[in-house]
């Protein structure tokens, strides 16, 4: 019985779900978590599940209908909470 050893692979984290229909929303994601995504590119989660390095305007897409529907739900906060990319 022998060994084999793998060369040393580099992994990615999955940024998207790949359907390529949360690449067409701004999400909802703490704004605190996304200031400090845009600086040092970790990426972070939004409300529905999706992964991503923060990098563009939010303004220019559509909000993304599943965050929106989880954020409504969420109970009043005191300005600490989640806001918009």
């Amino acid at each position: 019985m022998s060994t084999k050893i793998l060369p040393e692979q580099e992994t990615t984290p999955r940024t998207s779900h790949g359907d390529g229909d949360h690449e067409r929303f701004a999400h909802y994601a703490d704004k605190h978590k996304i200031t400090e995504s845009m600086v040092t590119g970790t990426p972070i989660r939004a409300l529905c599940g999706k992964v991503w390095v923060p990098s563009r305007d939010p303004k220019k897409y559509p909000v993304c209908p599943e965050c929106k529907e989880i954020y409504e739900g969420l109970p009043p906060g005191g300005g600490e909470g989640d806001d918009k990319q």
